[in-house]
């Protein structure tokens, strides 16, 4: 071998030998990094980004495991903004813990032993910061996706048709032959190693374009059997049975891990060694070889997989829930009793959302009617109620000084709109939606429903004929509910089925002010036209807006308009 041949081997030998060396510096600092990382996350509002292609992802696990009859349904979840509880919660470390993390609230559970076990996670993690920190940064390796949903292409694997190695091979084996004749004939070698660069390159490049997706999901799952493998290591006794499924699944792809770094790198950000891999993937197509071979073995243990999957999702998602009760600070575990008679107690409950919130309290075993003026906090009071019930069934914790009530089943009709698209009305949508409540009504499972200014879509005679018939229905079917309404005549003819609450204001020549708190009986004050004088209507308009109503108060009909 000539001289120069030798002085570039030394050279491209001391090169690879300065990258490994440099990779293992990089990923150690990378790791301290990230604990800090994890570490300062800790009870504070996470700082995630979602596109909606990124939020449709997350829901797939959800969509794929939902039970539908006791689960959050989309109205409900939509109406109590859960997507914005779900983002000020979601403090997990990977892709899985955050689909995991959406599918718990979406399924509120009855089973005592199920949320017991969440709630000794969530208090261990919040009491061991090391353990904790130490697990959150093998999951936190794994990293995040940015569009697609690690539960679903990890599910249809089986549809990437299998393509065979030797293409790949025959082209690997081409690039290597031009290179080696580099060392003895450097013109034609360059030659030859220039013709099959590009047309590896090209043919790399198709290919990649048809399995791109499929392509990341292999790559995320390299990095979480990286976790599967490191988490037992770390001998954390109180998630010994986590551990111990980890390590028996993980088993199952021994053969998987082997060589699976000329796939993707172990960890979710690059080093400088991986920057040289990249051109042996494209060159040799070495990820595309290993790639074909995985596949099969994936295809074959798609069980073992999904159990990885759940157990891996179940820690982080517990993970972020502790950290959600280090965020909030005021919450107290909920006490949950199986009973067929509805009940709710609640002792200074408040919404996640608000910065300042005004806390209430409230003890009630009937259906409750919520009267008060525009504004003065009734809608957000019922939805505090229905956001604290489903916390309570699922993350065990309740954003009061204490929460007491039976298991429920969570419904709601309340943030409406009409169906342009359907040709439905608001008044169609709105019957609707509360018709598939009655429906859904269990005795097994009482029923805790939430509905706002019930039958708003129809004239006002109609309204409160139907509108008290209906909250009869709910009462009488041992469904617990609670409405918010202006209505005050219902406060009248459902008295002996609902309890009366309201919100009230003060009124000054210039301002309403509004305390938010929860007071028992009817409202007796109104406040809508006072609202127009304050938004600078006309005195004329105002004076007789006055007039009439006053009228109506004595004489129990409308005068016309002149």
């Amino acid at each position: 071998m000539p001289q120069s041949a030798i002085n570039v081997l030394i050279t491209v030998i001391s090169v690879v030998v300065m990258l490994v060396v440099k990779s293992l510096y990089d990923a150690k600092t990378q790791k301290r990094k990230l604990r800090g990382r994890v570490m300062r996350r800790w009870g504070e509002v996470p700082e995630e980004e979602y596109t909606q292609e990124k939020y449709d992802s997350i829901q797939f696990f959800y969509r794929v495991k939902a039970k539908r009859e006791r689960d959050v349904d989309d109205i409900t979840w939509n109406d109590l903004a859960m997507d914005q509880v779900y983002m000020l919660m979601n403090n997990t470390c990977s892709a899985i813990g955050e689909e995991y993390l959406y599918a718990v609230l979406r399924r509120p559970v009855t089973d005592e032993k199920v949320l017991a076990e969440r709630n000794r996670l969530m208090e261990f993690f919040a009491e061991n910061e090391e353990k904790r920190l130490d697990l959150q940064v093998e999951l936190a390796c794994m990293g995040k996706m940015k569009r697609i949903s690690v539960y679903e292409y990890m599910n249809r694997l089986n549809a990437i048709p299998e393509e065979s190695n030797v293409p790949h091979v025959m082209m690997a084996i081409c690039m290597a032959t031009g290179l080696g004749m580099c060392l003895f004939s450097p013109g034609i070698g360059v030659m030859v190693s220039l013709v099959v660069a590009i047309y590896n390159v090209v043919m790399y490049n198709k290919r990649k374009r048809v399995i791109e997706p499929y392509f990341e999901v292999v790559s995320y799952i390299i990095r979480l059997l990286e976790a599967v493998k490191g988490i037992p290591k770390l001998e954390i006794p109180e998630i010994a049975e986590y551990s111990e499924t980890l390590l028996k699944a993980g088993k199952t792809f021994q053969g998987f891990r082997r060589g699976a770094s000329v796939v993707a790198p172990k960890k979710a950000t690059g080093d400088m060694m991986d920057v040289f891999v990249d051109y042996l993937r494209v060159l040799f197509h070495v990820d595309l070889i290993k790639f074909n071979r995985m596949l099969a073995q994936l295809k074959n243990n798609e069980k073992e997989l999904n159990r990885i999957y759940e157990t891996i999702g179940i820690l982080d998602s517990m993970l972020a829930a502790a950290s959600f009760r280090e965020m909030t600070k005021d919450w107290c575990l909920p006490e949950l009793v199986h009973e067929k008679k509805p009940f709710l107690e609640a002792e200074n409950v408040y919404h996640p959302m608000l910065e300042e919130p005004v806390k209430n309290s409230l003890r009630e075993n009937r259906c409750v009617l919520i009267t008060g003026s525009n504004a003065s906090g009734k809608s957000t009071f019922i939805k505090t109620l229905a956001i604290n019930a489903i916390l309570a069934q699922t993350i065990f914790t309740a954003l009061a000084d204490r929460y007491r009530s039976c298991y429920f089943k969570v419904a709601s009709s309340m943030a409406l709109k009409d169906d342009i698209e359907n040709h439905e009305s608001y008044y169609i949508v709105e019957i609707k939606s509360l018709k598939r409540i009655l429906d859904g009504l269990r005795e097994e499972l009482p029923t805790l429903c939430f509905v706002d200014e019930v039958l708003r879509g129809t004239n006002t005679l109609e309204r409160i004929a139907a509108s008290s018939q209906i909250l009869d229905g709910f009462s009488k079917a041992g469904a617990m509910c609670f409405a918010a309404t202006h209505d005050i005549e219902l406060t009248h003819i459902l008295e002996k089925e609902y309890s009366n609450y309201h919100f009230q204001e003060q009124v000054t020549e210039d301002s309403i002010l509004f305390d938010y708190k929860l007071y028992e009986g009817r409202a007796v004050s109104r406040n809508a036209i006072k609202l127009l004088g304050m938004m600078g209507y006309s005195e004329q308009i105002i004076s007789r807006a006055n007039e009439a109503a006053s009228h109506f108060l004595e004489a129990g009909e409308w005068n016309a308009v002149e």
